[in-house]
């Protein structure tokens, strides 16, 4: 193995475990930073298959902008930081889950060993070029990063008018006087 496979798995692991940790740590702030680094390690993928443009677009898109609209969101709504019992699934529902996530694995792994087998993929650096990449966002795919741009400002505005509170009411208050989080 050379240095870079070695990377590369190294990496891989780093994200398939921060990915992990993302979905299954009790607080959302935390899930929020382990985003981070699954999407960091990502990005460090992209880098060593020779996609420098990617892993820059990858940082800056999903890192720079998604990520911390998430917890700009989270701050704004004042989401309960600490873990909570009525929040969390049963046991059943964790193991259905983790059954569901362990099948889908096992047919991703089995289609990708019985599509590609041992055969080896050369890696063709120009497609990661900013040529060509340019080329694909501003012809084809132009009206689709537009619209994911306004539905993250949407969910800007929604997190904005969620938080704001009602004149005459405490935060954190319902009608009846009962705690909300």
């Amino acid at each position: 193995m050379t240095g870079l496979e070695v990377l590369f798995v190294a990496l891989a692991v780093l994200a398939g475990a921060a990915g992990l940790l993302a979905v299954s740590s009790p607080r959302v702030v935390h899930c929020a930073l382990w985003l981070v680094v699954c999407l960091g390690a990502l990005a460090g993928v992209y880098l060593v298959l020779g996609a420098e443009v990617v892993a820059l677009v990858q940082l800056l898109v999903y890192v720079g902008a998604v990520v911390v609209l998430v917890i700009f969101a989270l701050m704004l709504t004042r989401a309960p930081i600490e873990p909570s019992a009525r929040l969390d699934g049963s046991l059943g529902q964790r193991l259905a889950a983790g059954a569901a996530g362990v099948a889908v694995t096992g047919v991703l792994a089995g289609t990708l060993i019985y599509a590609v087998g041992d055969t080896k993929v050369a890696v063709r650096t120009e497609q990661g070029a900013a040529r060509p990449i340019g080329e694909a966002v501003f012809s084809g795919w132009l009206l689709p990063f537009e619209l994911l741009s306004v539905l993250l400002l949407a969910a800007l505005v929604a997190a904005i008018a969620v938080s704001r509170k009602e004149p005459g009411k405490e935060p954190g208050k319902v009608e009846s006087g009962e705690e909300t989080g």
